[in-house]
């Protein structure tokens, strides 16, 4: 394969209108301006998030015109893609930049805003905000009820007498205009995101009257297609320290192993295809996703801390052995409820989720497990508090 091969080919669920239209435009030598969105509905990215940062990362290499796009405007009306049931509340655009403000440090590890090629960085608020009156019934006439709530979620929720909040069916017209305010050539997304990708393809065609393509990525799920995201409260941030990293990276289940092989990391196919073959042959699926969270701790961080945290989970859940460094967080000494410090240490996403995580018996202060979500925490020095299997941290006071 060459870059172009691998850029149309692997981790590509689809593309719209077709590979070959695409790969024409490629190969034609023409340089294209393209994007992908990321709501800024948690202060986290994740590594479900890595799949879209890396296919962004390799059209920059190829030389083509990276937009990072942060939504704070789409997301003050709230994607619904993937969502069962309409959210309790909506989030304010100032409440959506105090979230992103830490988007471009995480993006980073992968994506390259400086230096040449650098990615550009936009905010969708800038121009969503500033449509008057007028043009939102323009763009809100070219689209019919009909076309909105036919998507498989709405559907579904309209079958379960759930509502479907109109704030939430506007969604895919307001990121369906960004294609047009950006005058993109091509739009990046997971397949949750077709719907709204296709809106765009559509405003781009009646409005610019040009072709806009669109490239979906498969989202990182396990085979019962439970997907690693922010909805799903299972996230495994791409700025978790290290050790916890790579921990969580051992917790996944073992039918994602090649799946994130292919997805979010730079091995080659032909590695990866015996890599399968080794699991399929009956290959202790801990080896090979000791390999998996190796790699995955060294792109994000560096060869060193890779290595470390590798020696920090074989010390610690393999040989049940303190004998290394515990990763520490300074806080202070005053007292703060479980669900409170759980959150302010990342070690659970929301209070909501800590809450469950406490309720379910996953949290331990010093071996001795926490049940009541509203226990108070007296912070000591070399207290250690575990998570889960392998989620730990130790207090510096």
């Amino acid at each position: 394969m060459d870059q172009i091969d691998q850029v149309l080919t692997r981790g590509v669920e689809k593309i719209f209108p077709s590979k070959t239209a695409l790969e024409k435009v490629l190969r034609s030598g023409r340089k294209i301006r393209l994007y992908q969105g990321f709501d800024p509905t948690g202060d986290k990215l994740h590594i479900g998030h890595l799949v879209g940062l890396m296919k962004l990362r390799q059209f920059q290499d190829l030389g083509h015109e990276v937009i990072f796009l942060i939504g704070d405007g789409t997301g003050m009306a709230g994607d619904p893609s993937g969502r069962v049931k309409q959210r309790e509340g909506f989030l304010t655009r100032n409440e959506l930049r105090e979230n992103a403000k830490d988007y471009i440090l995480q993006a980073d590890r992968i994506v390259r805003f400086s230096g040449i090629n650098a990615a550009k960085i936009l905010y969708n608020g800038d121009w969503l905000t500033k449509l008057t009156f007028t043009e939102l019934l323009e763009l809100f006439g070219r689209f019919s009820i009909q076309q909105l709530i036919e998507r498989d979620i709405f559907q579904k929720r309209i079958k379960e007498n759930k509502p479907v909040n109109l704030r939430e069916s506007i969604y895919p017209i307001l990121q369906g205009y960004d294609s047009v305010a950006m005058d993109v050539d091509l739009e990046i997304g997971g397949t949750d995101q077709t719907f709204n990708m296709l809106t765009g393809r559509q405003l781009v065609r009646e409005i610019l009257h040009k072709e806009k393509y669109i490239l979906t990525l498969p989202l990182l799920a396990d085979r019962k297609g439970t997907k690693i995201g922010k909805t799903e409260g299972n996230i495994i941030a791409l700025k978790d320290k290290p050790e916890n990293l790579y921990g969580q990276i051992m917790n996944l289940p073992d039918d994602v192993i090649i799946k994130c092989f292919i997805l979010i990391t730079y091995l080659p196919l032909d590695e990866i295809s015996i890599i399968e073959k080794e699991l399929n042959q009956g290959k202790n699926p801990m080896l090979l996703k000791k390999r998996l969270a190796y790699e995955l701790t060294r792109i994000l961080n560096n060869e060193e801390a890779a290595s470390n945290a590798q020696k920090v989970f074989v010390s610690l859940f393999q040989k049940k052995s303190y004998s290394v460094t515990v990763p520490e967080v300074k806080i202070s000494k005053e007292k703060i409820l479980i669900i409170d410090l759980l959150t302010k240490l990342d070690l659970a996403g929301s209070k909501s989720q800590a809450k469950i995580l406490v309720k379910s018996g996953a949290v331990d202060l010093n071996g001795n497990t926490v049940s009541d979500p509203f226990f108070s925490v007296n912070p000591v020095n070399d207290m250690i508090i575990k998570v889960g299997k392998h989620k730990f941290v130790k207090l510096k006071v």
